[in-house]
């Protein structure tokens, strides 16, 4: 089973979940705000794309953020422990395809994922 991670009030979120019930592809749906960042996945998330991937250094949570805050945010467990306590800092969505991971949406790169 496909699972895509993210806020569901996301436009980028949206669109991916569209996109996957467009093409017919089952998946199940995380939200980090009501169940929160699982902390394991997040672990695993950092191994397969690397933190600074998973880090969403351009949006609104991360501009809000202490300047001190931004700044201690140099390696994977600094960056860790800012996304488990601002999970919308987190690029999204993080998508499990089975064996490999994703961030963000491409519509052309998903097209070539066979369906689990």
């Amino acid at each position: 089973m496909i699972k895509v991670y993210g806020i569901p009030n996301c436009d980028t979120v949206k669109k991916a979940r569209a996109w996957l019930t467009e093409q017919g592809v089952a998946h199940e749906f995380h939200d980090f705000k009501k169940q929160g960042v699982p902390e394991d996945r997040l672990d695993a998330w950092q191994a397969a794309v690397g933190w600074d991937k998973l880090l969403n250094r351009r949006g609104p949570t991360w501009r809000k953020l202490a300047p001190e805050v931004q700044a201690g945010v140099v390696d994977a467990a600094a960056a860790r422990l800012v996304m488990i306590a601002h999970s919308s800092v987190i690029k999204r969505p993080v998508v499990e395809w089975g064996d490999a991971i994703t961030v963000g949406f491409d519509a052309a790169d998903w097209a070539g994922r066979p369906p689990l």
